[in-house]
């Protein structure tokens, strides 16, 4: 493994690394933040961390469970449960985008338990309304938004974010978008250079550390691409809920499959689009604009993407993987199979973070039809009973 490669994955699999090192340089200064709708680009302009936050699959979501329910997505429950039990260190706030049902639930219970529960230490909680009509009137409601998001984010900094500030945020970031495109190329190679799960690991440790640090990085780790090996397998595009961790991917590729892109904001779409001009008014175009993901864009944009993704990946199967709780892929896959051709399989329901004992049997039928037929193993209670003999 590349030197660049093993640092990113290092601050990929520890995130909170990297933010209680920004702690000890700055006395403080971590903002929280769910969802790909957050303008990071305010909290670097007021010289602070921006960490995403993220769930832990596998591990009991106790806490997130009792406040929010158990009929809500299971990746937020667990990270309401993760921010109650101190995972991500000391908070000086928390950004929550309005990005699906989910992320709004998980706004209000912050907000309330903050509220009548102090000792539970929770820091100040702001929600950040991004729409994506494509009305010049969202543009103003988005960036009425935006300038309220300043406004608090200046109140925790306990500075102001000046304009050339804010310009040079801009840019950075979309230097930093620049460069995990080009990364994503790596996986799309023929072999590919990255595996799905390494390439998702990448874009999660620039979603924890400083913005120049991450490009630097990435820059590191381009510049090595020469002496990464090369990567075989059935390709396969994935589309579907989001992943927060790579422990789905690392099941497909244990399996013989290889992950060459997605459409959620935690992969490829994180990375989509530039904001151009640095400005607030571009700013806000950027976030309204972005996407399209599965839960504020609709059926026909969404197949429009995956087909014109997943053939830019050289994909020869489709993946649609629906975690329980997360209704919006079953929506969105008859139109998505029809639109890229590929032989494809719907993974309904499955436990977040893993696959269902069902899921080996459709994924190896898939991998025949693609004409590379696999052997794909099971996670979860049947491959450990499995092990177990």
């Amino acid at each position: 493994m590349s030197a660049a490669l093993a640092r990113l994955t290092s601050h990929g699999t520890e995130r909170r690394a990297a933010a209680d090192e920004f702690r000890a340089r700055h006395h403080g200064g971590v903002i929280g933040y769910v969802g790909a709708d957050v303008p990071v680009e305010y909290l670097t302009a007021a010289g602070l961390l921006p960490l995403r936050l993220y769930g832990s699959p596998g591990t009991p979501s106790t806490d997130g469970d009792r406040f929010l329910g158990t009929g809500l997505d299971p990746a937020a429950r667990s990270v309401l449960t993760r921010l109650i039990a101190g995972d991500f260190g000391p908070l000086d706030g928390i950004v929550v985008s309005r990005d699906c049902e989910a992320s709004l639930r998980l706004f209000y219970a912050l907000r309330e338990l903050r509220r009548v529960d102090p000792a539970l230490a929770l820091p100040p909680v702001h929600l950040v309304d991004v729409l994506h009509l494509p009305h010049r009137t969202t543009t103003r409601y988005v960036r009425a938004k935006l300038r309220q998001l300043r406004a608090t984010v200046e109140t925790w900094a306990g500075r102001s974010i000046d304009d050339d500030a804010l310009a040079d945020a801009i840019g950075a970031h979309d230097r930093l978008r620049t460069l995990l495109t080009e990364v994503a190329a790596l996986r799309r190679s023929h072999p590919a250079r990255l595996t799905g799960s390494q390439a998702l690991t990448v874009v999660a440790a620039t979603t924890a550390l400083p913005v120049d640090r991450a490009t630097a990085l990435l820059a590191d780790l381009l510049a090595e691409a020469d002496h990464l090996p090369g990567h075989e397998g059935v390709r396969v595009f994935l589309t579907g809920s989001p992943h927060d961790t790579g422990h789905v991917y690392t099941a497909l590729e244990d399996s013989g499959l290889l992950v060459v892109g997605e459409d959620h904001d935690w992969g490829d779409l994180l990375s989509l689009r530039r904001t151009g001009a640095p400005t607030e008014a571009a700013l806000a175009e950027r976030y309204q604009y972005n996407g399209p993901t599965a839960p504020r864009a609709s059926i026909r944009a969404r197949a429009q993407h995956t087909r014109r993704a997943a053939r830019e990946c050289g994909a020869h199967a489709l993946v649609a993987y629906a975690r329980v709780r997360d209704e919006a892929p079953g929506w969105d896959y008859p139109a998505q199979r029809e639109a890229t051709g590929l032989p494809s399989v719907l993974l309904r329901r499955q436990p977040y973070g893993a696959l269902g004992e069902e899921a080996a049997e459709e994924l190896e039928g898939l991998a025949g039809l693609a004409g590379l037929a696999r052997t794909v193993r099971p996670t979860g209670p049947r491959a450990h009973a499995e092990a177990a003999r």
